[in-house]
């Protein structure tokens, strides 16, 4: 079995106008839920293969909580520069050259490509929108390879976002 998670990043700061949109810092609600959803998630059991991170300053900082929460070392995050302002084909992309001794990786970065994306694997129902911080778990049972994960067989699982708890 395959499994990918995407989790957007926590809810960022625009306070400082100054800064570029890949610089900019998660805010006091994001470093309050960044933690929340890694604890809660590592909570469940997970044990990725893997975390992969958008470069963005954001969604970086969210995949340390979770790699915290996780008992893993942020030098272990791979860092994606294509995850940052992506499209869907390109997530996919990135999925179907995945390592294959990776079973279970999770992805962190931005919308609307989460969205689109969780989308693509949602059976009988539409995500209008992935909150900030949001956890999309998708697995596939029938999926030998990477480049086999694709709906049908592949749906989403479960969702998770700060607001179901708070």
């Amino acid at each position: 079995m395959k499994k990918i998670t995407l989790v957007r990043h926590a809810k960022s700061s625009w306070s400082d106008l100054s800064l570029r949109d890949h610089d900019r810092p998660l805010n006091g609600r994001g470093r309050r839920d960044a933690p929340f959803m890694a604890k809660m998630m590592a909570s469940k059991g997970w044990a990725p293969d893997a975390l992969m991170s958008s470069t963005a300053k954001r969604a970086f900082t969210t995949a340390r909580h979770f790699a915290q929460a996780l008992g893993q070392e942020p030098g272990a995050i791979v860092k994606e520069e294509r995850i940052y302002e992506s499209d869907s084909a390109t997530i996919i992309h990135l999925i179907s050259n995945l390592k294959e001794e990776w079973g279970h990786v999770v992805f962190f970065g931005h919308n609307p490509t989460f969205t689109n994306v969780a989308n693509l694997f949602y059976k009988d129902d539409y995500l209008s929108n992935l909150p900030t911080c949001g956890v999309v778990e998708i697995e596939d049972a029938q999926a030998e390879t990477w480049s086999d994960f694709a709906p049908p067989t592949a749906i989403i699982t479960n969702i998770h976002f700060p607001k179901q708890y708070f």
